[in-house]
């Protein structure tokens, strides 16, 4: 047997798979692509998590699209974060190419134009679904994660939540939060402190400062109502293909805690909301985080062990977290360790730290007899990969080099008209972008400071107007007590020798 044939019968093997399972294309060696040595990630395994890394334009985001349109062929939704804008050509079919048809030709895979069911989504004031949560449901242990909060603090907010609870006050938006903080410390500062113990001003103060840096990111658009309901992420179309839901995030680059606050918000209303799945044979949606540096750059050591939390535990509602930056050592050790599949694109060595990242990356995959890890690396094109994934035992698959097949669907964006057909053709437009501003905290607050204020002035009234009656008696007294003519006047002795005169001129 030849080096190829060999070759390929490792291939077949370690990827050989009983169940449903998506193809990222094929197998090369020696530079050359092996027709036919299809590399397949298993449906199964799907919910293991997973990476695709790589330097600028070396075909990430092709890669992300390749897997999403695939799920959705296999009626799997899907969540795509697009921080860079490129990814809504999904809705329309690829235009096609001839470099497309050679490369399809090489890796021995049909190549059929489609254009697949989108849904566009929006955390700001772009357009598409809005996608909101109540502070209520985010909970206070979440939010002290997010605005990084000391333990004083974190009991501050629960006692805030427990108060609200207690007095049936709907925390809906962040004005309603810093009402209630300010309340506890202002007008409520008696109520507080008999129910719930003594709260710091200066504590109160922090929180609230923290609560402003979140708005100032655009926080406030997040947290209101209508929530967004995290099935309506789950939906499949009249074809049994799967919904690739595109959350558009081009204008908050910069802003990268409020990434993270809907980024983990929505991880915990999933985890909270999706039954268990145990031992399936397809995952329930699959999650992209492109640019995922952003989260761990700027995560809190509090933040960062709430993500690998939800990492390892999410797995079994079905759910698979895929992470797409530059360099795997973007992403945390913890969290590395939890991901199966890894798409790993080729890295640039220009200065001595990236050949450094490039050796502790090669560490991170299996030992292959037909790569030197690092060497290839470096050599690797466009739209090429090394892959590793697992298999149905959950056992890693063989490193293989690989050409990846091209998107079905467009590789550029959708025309402003497209996107707006796109958009006005949504059932979940009509369902959630209808502002709701009922009566929280906030109003039911006011009204009562404003009728403890009413109730504090007529006491003052009150109190006033007995201070001034009190002192009209008192000056009346002190007045008959110092003047000689009216004690004299009023005196017995001279009552009695008026009355005397006057009967002596009477008879």
């Amino acid at each position: 047997m030849s080096t190829k044939e060999e070759f390929y019968a490792h291939i077949e093997k370690g990827y050989t798979t009983k169940g449903d399972f998506i193809t990222m294309g094929a197998a090369i060696l020696d530079g050359e692509t092996v027709t036919g040595a299809h590399v397949k990630v298993p449906l199964k395994t799907l919910n293991r998590h997973g990476l695709i890394a790589g330097a600028t334009g070396t075909g990430k985001t092709k890669t992300l699209q390749v897997i999403a349109e695939n799920l959705s062929d296999k009626g799997i939704p899907v969540l795509l974060m697009d921080l860079k804008g490129d990814l809504s050509g999904i809705a329309q079919p690829s235009p096609g190419h001839p470099k497309i048809d050679e490369r399809h030709e090489k890796i021995g895979l049909p190549f059929e134009p489609k254009s697949f069911p989108v849904e566009i989504l929006s955390l700001s004031e772009q357009d598409g679904v809005k996608l909101r949560a109540t502070v209520s449901e985010f909970g206070p242990i979440l939010l002290s994660r997010i605005l990084d909060l000391s333990e004083v603090q974190e009991g501050i907010v629960a006692v805030i939540f427990k108060y609200c609870d207690d007095n049936k006050l709907p925390l809906l938006d962040l004005k309603d939060f810093k009402k209630v903080l300010q309340y506890a410390t202002g007008t409520g500062k008696k109520e507080f402190t008999k129910e719930y113990g003594r709260i710091s001003t200066s504590s109160t103060g922090t929180i609230l400062r923290k609560i402003i840096e979140l708005e100032q990111q655009g926080a406030d658009l997040f947290f209101g109502e209508k929530s967004f309901d995290v099935e309506d992420l789950t939906r499949i179309d009249e074809n049994g293909r799967g919904y690739i839901n595109i959350v558009r995030l081009t204008d908050i680059q910069d802003r990268p805690k409020l990434f993270s606050t809907f980024m983990l918000s929505l991880l915990a209303e999933i985890y909270s909301t999706f039954p268990e799945q145990g031992d399936s044979d397809r995952p329930e949606l699959i999650f992209f985080i492109d640019e995922a540096h952003l989260i761990f750059k700027e995560a809190s050591d509090a933040l960062l062990d709430q993500i690998e939390s939800i990492v390892k535990l999410i797995r079994s509602k079905g759910i698979g977290l895929y992470f797409v930056t530059q360099n795997p050592t973007d992403v945390p050790n913890a969290v590395l360790a939890q991901l199966g599949l890894k798409v790993q694109h080729a890295l640039r060595a220009f200065t001595a730290r990236d050949r450094k990242a490039i050796k502790l990356t090669a560490e991170n995959y299996p030992i292959s007899e037909y790569y030197d890890t690092k060497e290839v690396l470096t050599s690797l094109g466009i739209g090429e990969a090394l892959i590793t994934a697992l298999d149905e035992k959950g056992r890693p698959t063989p490193l293989a080099a690989t050409m990846l097949r091209a998107p079905m669907s467009r590789m550029d964006v959708l025309t402003d008209s497209e996107l707006v057909s796109v958009i006005k053709n949504s059932k979940l437009v009509k369902k959630y972008n209808d502002i709701i501003d009922r009566e929280s905290a906030y109003e039911i607050l006011n009204e009562k400071i404003e009728r403890a204020e009413r109730e504090a002035e007529k006491e003052a009234e009150k109190e006033l107007e007995t201070r001034r009656t009190s002192s009209r008696r008192r000056t009346t007294r002190r007045s008959t007590r110092q003047n000689p003519v009216i004690k004299v006047l009023t005196s017995a002795t001279f009552i009695r020798g008026v009355l005397g005169v006057l009967k002596k001129v009477i008879r």
